[in-house]
């Protein structure tokens, strides 16, 4: 039996203007200095199987940073933690440790 498609399954592009499409669909992250940042630190337990965990929120910078940012955190604290959507969670109720630590850096944080 032949393909109704008449291709060989393959998605081929027929006209492409101004570069590809995921080029231009990259949202630019400005990677502002740390006393330019204002920052919310806040426990949560929402949706986490009652396990406390804390969230540092209002980053405005490149996720590479972010990341580095966050493992010196974890590693400050002692506990694990995650990267997700310019937000850092990290396990247990650290606020007060994690506001702290993030003054240190320079970064304007509050509790809350």
């Amino acid at each position: 039996m032949a393909s109704k498609s008449g291709g060989s399954g393959k998605n081929r592009r027929v006209y492409t203007e101004f570069g590809s499409r995921s080029d231009a669909f990259e949202r630019g992250v400005p990677d502002l200095a740390p006393s330019q940042q204002d920052l919310r630190i806040q426990a949560s337990r929402k949706g986490r199987k009652g396990k406390t965990v804390t969230i540092i929120s209002g980053f405005q910078q490149a996720p590479d940073t972010l990341a580095t940012l966050a493992k010196q955190l974890k590693a400050q604290c002692g506990t694990g933690g995650t990267v997700r959507d310019n937000t850092v969670e990290i396990q247990g109720d650290h606020a007060t440790k994690l506001l702290e630590l993030l003054r240190a850096k320079g970064y304007k944080a509050n509790l809350g």
